[in-house]
């Protein structure tokens, strides 16, 4: 075990090709969008939607194999729990939001319970023939199926971003990317992350087992999801309770909603933000305890052996 440790150990330290995935794909994209600007060709469109959506993703289950990989979890996994998991998730959760969720304030809660089990079966599907799950590999696993998943949403939001009704905005295209590439790590690759790294660390003999610490870490995730989605309606709520005015809530009380005043915007974007932050903090620190509970391979393999 201390030859590959060291391995691993000479391996992070030789190579970053994350990083140069990152800076390689970001110059790559800009190009794109600069030659798009420049010749109005939109046969360049689905490329640039491609590159802004894929490229956080990409690189941080890059990241994640780079710094945690054996002889379990091969690149030829990782790319299968991306692409086949997150589509799986994708299609899954699409499905069933159409078919059970309808408004209500329980809206959110829904989304977030239905994609968390939609990139769950994902990555049950995925490393279904498995013989050996090492906990910490769940966590790796789980991040390629939620990165995978956040990649064909945000192409998807991207594309709908970039049609609207006076025809095709570039500029609205481009914001929507830029967003959710900086939000990306925090979100969908985060939550199933913790979520893997729990299922993985629970199985016994090679069998996965749905237990009551995988059950309260999938309902867990699914509050931090749906706390995440429902951020602009609570920063919203939280705007007019602190600033709100008797004619705002006049017109609120017969269904309208007021125009807001300049201090209130700031108030709601500080509000949005430092609601996005409190809810990263919290998918950050669940992850954080999860790894420090989750046995290292090398004493899994002792105990095992």
């Amino acid at each position: 075990m201390s030859g590959v440790t060291a391995a691993r150990s000479a391996h992070r330290r030789g190579h970053r090709e994350w990083v140069q995935i990152l800076a390689g794909g970001l110059a790559l994209w800009l190009a794109c969008l600069v030659v798009t600007l420049a010749t109005a060709n939109t046969n360049l469109v689905p490329t640039l939607i491609l590159l802004g959506s894929f490229l956080v993703p990409v690189t941080f289950v890059a990241w994640s194999f780079e710094r945690w990989r054996d002889e379990h979890l091969t690149a030829e996994l990782i790319v299968r729990a991306f692409v086949v998991g997150g589509l799986l998730g994708v299609l899954s959760a699409a499905l069933l939001e159409t078919y059970l969720l309808k408004p209500s304030v329980w809206l959110f809660l829904g989304v977030g319970l239905i994609e968390e089990a939609a990139k769950l079966g994902g990555l049950v599907f995925v490393t279904r023939h498995m013989a050996r799950r090492h906990g910490r590999d769940g966590f790796v696993l789980g991040a390629a199926v939620g990165f995978g998943f956040a990649a064909f949403e945000s192409a998807g939001y991207a594309f709908n971003a970039l049609l609207t009704v006076k025809g095709l905005s570039l500029p609205a295209l481009v914001q929507t990317e830029l967003v959710r590439s900086v939000l990306a790590p925090f979100g969908h690759g985060l939550w199933t992350a913790i979520l893997g790294g729990v299922l993985f660390r629970e199985a016994r003999g090679g069998r996965l087992r749905f237990n009551g610490s995988v059950l309260l870490m999938y309902l867990w995730v699914s509050v931090l999801h749906a706390l995440w989605d429902d951020t602009h309606s609570i920063a919203l709520a939280l705007t007019f309770v602190l600033t709100g005015t008797p004619w705002q809530y006049r017109l609120l009380s017969v269904g309208y909603l007021p125009t807001p005043t300049s201090e209130q915007v700031q108030v709601f974007t500080v509000l949005s933000i430092g609601f996005l932050a409190l809810v990263s903090l919290l998918g950050i620190a669940t992850l954080w305890a999860s790894w420090r509970r989750t046995r290292p391979e090398k004493a899994h393999l002792k105990e095992t052996a």
